[in-house]
């Protein structure tokens, strides 16, 4: 990948002088360089340039993609010696970040994350395979100017049938005016007929590549899913916020007696209805009696009259922004203790947070402070979080945390 400098010949490179405090933050390793810390730069650049940082010292400190439009002015690539940024590096970085994934997966898992950002080296960029189909979601309008040379990389590398290119919201007017792309665009490939199905741990499952959440599927609550079917046999589970009833077909395949998906969104429980279908081979699955239930978990859950064996309590972020800490916080704990009201005799609790603004220190406390207000006695099973194929390399990135509690009575 060259350098956009090659391209008119006078032009001179991007060069930025970043405030003192800002520089120990890039020496430290964060990948971000937020406009508030850059003080002093060049010349007007665009998105996607590569733009070099610099000590006070004027030596060479890291060098990153620019966006212009973003708070966080620079995503860092590298950081230490001076270093260039082309085909041969990109190669490499690719090559590195695939082969931490080596060895994770067997046949019987096809969905995985490939790239995961920042804590791979690729920042704002998210790749996702599912099984011959390939997911690529970008955050920053920084690789959207990069995107035929990453293509080429990854179609060199990574073979699949199709890529699909999916935009961050706050991107995607930029991308249809300046670089006609779209959310949703096949980049690679014929357009999927019907849903993509692959498989994970040997279930199958349906996703929306075009127009799912995210990329189409939560593939980080994959370990999750395989300790709920553990736990799952011949009890009666509630799956809330069940989005396309992961957890419940899994808790279905472990033996659970009846499963019921809580969903608001008629949408998603259409979708869990066709991976239950999918999966009528598995016994457990045939043998499960399968409900879905259209509703405001915050709703339904303190109205329902009915106990359970084992609730899932995973929803979406309840903190946005840093300013919302508290308020989710507090929200944590009301919804969790509620789901505890809910539980039957040794009913388990599965809770969990994707609110990277809530520390995982922050959030267990929280589930810990509603088990001891119910007044119930209980045990704690464990604590999860980030699965290996996506990594959490700094603090911003740690947003997956998940909590195991029984109740004894």
């Amino acid at each position: 990948m060259n350098h956009p400098a090659a391209k008119p010949a006078a032009a001179t490179r991007l060069r930025l002088r970043i405030t003192a405090a800002a520089e120990s933050i890039v020496r430290s390793g964060h990948p971000w360089l937020f406009a508030d810390s850059v003080h002093e730069i060049n010349r007007v650049g665009e998105a996607g340039e590569l733009a070099v940082i610099y000590d006070r010292k004027d030596k060479f400190l890291a060098v990153g993609l620019f966006d212009p439009d973003s708070p966080i002015r620079v995503r860092i690539l590298h950081a230490g010696k001076p270093t260039t940024i082309d085909a041969a590096w990109w190669q490499v970085r690719l090559a590195q970040t695939l082969a931490r994934r080596k060895g994770l997966f067997d046949a019987a898992t096809t969905g995985y994350r490939l790239i995961h950002g920042e804590s791979d080296g690729w920042p704002g960029l998210v790749l996702d395979r599912y099984d011959t189909t390939l997911v690529l979601k970008i955050y920053t309008a920084a690789w959207l100017p990069r995107l035929d040379e990453i293509l080429a990389l990854f179609q060199e590398k990574i073979p699949c049938d199709r890529i699909v290119l999916r935009l961050s919201r706050n991107i995607q007017a930029l991308a249809e005016k300046q670089f006609q792309r779209r959310d949703g665009q096949i980049l690679h490939g014929a357009s999927p007929e019907g849903a993509v199905i692959f498989s994970e741990n040997g279930v199958r499952f349906e996703v929306d590549v075009l127009r799912g959440q995210k990329t189409g599927f939560f593939l980080d609550q994959r370990e999750n899913r395989a300790e709920v079917e553990q736990l799952a046999r011949g009890r009666r589970v509630l799956n809330a916020f069940s989005f396309s009833g992961g957890f419940s077909v899994y808790a279905a395949r472990g033996g659970a007696q009846s499963v019921t998906d809580l969903d608001i969104s008629a949408h998603a429980l259409e979708s869990a209805k066709r991976n239950f279908a999918l999966n009528q081979s598995l016994s457990g699955v045939a043998a499960c009696r399968h409900e879905v239930v259209q509703a405001d978990t915050f709703e339904w859950l303190p109205a329902c009259a009915e106990k359970f064996d084992l609730i899932v309590l995973d929803p979406p972020s309840l903190a946005k922004r840093a300013t919302e800490r508290e308020g989710a916080i507090r929200a944590y704990e009301k919804l969790n203790l509620i789901g505890i009201e809910k539980l039957s005799r040794n009913g388990i609790l599965v809770a969990g947070s994707c609110s990277a603004h809530v520390s995982a220190a922050e959030f267990f406390d929280a589930v810990r402070r509603a088990a001891a207000q119910s007044g119930r006695k209980f045990t704690e099973l464990k604590t999860l979080r980030h699965p290996p194929d996506h990594p959490a390399g700094f603090k911003e990135a740690e947003y997956l945390k998940v909590i195991y509690l029984q109740f004894l009575n």
